[in-house]
């Protein structure tokens, strides 16, 4: 069974053939989304796991700080390698293999990690881990593939909310396993998840409709690899490397990845659709995969940063680790909260509204910081907005992408989003980290409330700007759409109405 959808690319109208999959067994159907739900959840908490272990790490493995740091900046490394190749295999025959390989490979890594072992073997265990984050657009075309129509929309619009609010959730909770036992438990705890999501997606995770064979380009895959490796390591390490070597390996990465740009233009088997991704609305949701993800980060480095602070700084609340991981369960509430909402405002106002709503609200996050944080109540209120400003943006980015781009582009589209955010989260924690440490006088040891002041208005204008330009993206992206979805789309994919998860299949595009 097929069906035909067309869509305009440069000017032309192109008829995409969509083969559907096979009708699945009632149990394997009822289980499909639950699966992916959680494997999204899994590869959020993952991505997260050590960030508030940082100092008890470097306390009891006898490193530096800026050492122990590793073992977030490889986890991103791997992660920015992994997703563009994996998704190009996410859009052939190969899904299904290189979804389930990942998660073996999140498993041994997470094990790895928990061992008692060398610092080395901790990082090796989270670069392994980090082949994980190419998860999330895996399951998105999965969800587009196996679950037709309007509710195949609102499926990847739930596995968008639940990689965001896997954020919230992945801070607290191994900060409170941490405390209770050690850090090598907390990685004992991904383990255990990663290998539950494994069990699940054995059975349940869906083969890829007959499609093709996809090449894999060696060639773009031996460029971009190494290009956004290099790229991520200059911002992560900027402020903590030298000037004249952060520089060398920015100068670097911005070659192999202009190479790498010319061999995707001329390939016959680009590993990302160079054409698709300027479509208004992919580079809609691609500007806001940047600039969201830089807000969650600057504002939970902020906010963690924050309550953290002895209270003799003169501002700050003094608190434990577990305390700032539990200021980010609001981000996590709110963003499914926000997800309910997006659907009667889309109907309300229009569905262009949504992006740039999410851009405005991490701003208003910002202003509300800027002029109330002297009581820790605050902070969770700040979180609070947060979180409705990752719900409005996490719901839109899928839909704006899936309605432009066909089916069979739709692993390595979501794949191009993804590393943005990766670049997103590295600029806003790097420049966090620079702009604080830049504003710590010498012989201190904290940084004076301007280094706060100063990152929270980069962070407010850089997302208002991004907003508006989103929001005049949207409007010529109404001619490219592949299928015209409107308010009520949207409002469809909103969880409030998420349907019984074994209604039988159908063709209903």
């Amino acid at each position: 069974m097929s069906s035909c959808e067309d869509m305009t690319v440069g000017g032309r109208m192109m008829t995409e053939s969509r083969t559907l999959t096979p009708s699945r067994a009632p149990s394997q159907s009822r289980a499909l989304l639950p699966t992916l739900v959680f494997v999204t959840l899994v590869v959020s908490i993952i991505s997260s796991l050590g960030a508030p272990l940082i100092p008890t790490i470097a306390t009891e493995t006898g490193v530096s700080l800026a050492t122990a740091q590793w073992i977030l900046t490889v986890t991103l490394l791997v992660g920015a390698i992994a997703t563009p190749i994996l998704g190009r295999l996410g859009d052939g025959r190969r899904r299904r293999e290189a979804a389930l390989t990942a998660l073996v490979l999140v498993v041994v890594g997470a094990v790895l990690a928990a061992l008692p072992l060398s610092f080395a073997a901790l990082i090796a265990g989270r670069g392994l881990m980090g082949v994980g984050l190419a998860l999330t657009p895996l399951a998105m075309a999965a969800a587009r593939d196996a679950i037709a129509g309007q509710r195949g929309r609102r499926a990847i619009a739930m596995l968008s909310v639940s990689t965001a609010t896997g954020i919230g959730l992945g801070y607290p909770l191994t900060s409170l396993v941490a405390e209770v036992w050690s850090f090598r438990a907390a990685f004992w705890f991904g383990a255990a998840i990663a290998a539950v999501a494994l069990v699940a997606a054995i059975p349940t995770f869906p083969r890829t409709p007959d499609r093709p064979p996809r090449r894999l380009d060696l060639v773009s895959c031996l460029l971009v690899a190494p290009g956004l490796a290099l790229l991520l390591l200059a911002m992560s390490q900027y402020g903590t490397w030298t000037g004249q070597a952060v520089a060398v390996i920015a100068a670097t990465a911005l070659v192999l990845l202009a190479a790498w740009i010319v061999r995707e233009v001329h390939s016959a088997a680009p590993l990302v659709n160079l054409r698709l991704v300027i479509l208004p609305g992919v580079l809609a949701a691609d500007l806001i995969g940047f600039f969201g993800t830089f807000g969650v980060y600057t504002t939970m480095t902020v906010s963690i940063r924050f309550v953290q602070t002895p209270t003799d700084a003169g501002y700050g609340f003094g608190q434990s680790v577990f305390v700032a991981g539990l200021t980010l369960v609001p981000l996590s509430v709110f963003t499914v909260a926000a997800n309910r909402l997006t659907g009667p405002l889309a109907r309300r106002f229009g569905p262009d509204l949504i992006l740039p709503l999410g851009c405005f609200l991490f701003a208003a996050a910002g202003a509300t910081f800027l002029l109330a944080h002297s009581s820790l109540w605050q902070i969770f209120l700040i979180m609070g907005i947060g979180g409705l400003a990752m719900g409005c943006t996490s719901t839109a980015m899928p839909g704006l992408i899936v309605r432009s781009v066909p089916a069979d582009e739709t692993s390595s589209a979501m794949s191009f989003n993804q590393v943005l955010r990766f670049l997103g989260g590295a600029v806003g924690s790097a420049l966090t980290a620079t702009v604080l440490e830049n504003h710590t006088p010498v012989g201190a040891h904290l940084p004076t409330l301007d280094g706060y002041v100063v990152i929270v208005w980069t962070s407010m204008i850089s997302l208002v700007l991004a907003g508006i330009v989103a929001a005049v993206l949207q409007r010529r992206a109404r001619g490219h759409d592949v299928d015209r979805a409107d308010a009520a789309l949207l409002e469809e994919e909103s969880m409030a109405d998420a349907y019984p998860i074994g209604a039988p299949r159908t063709n209903e595009t």
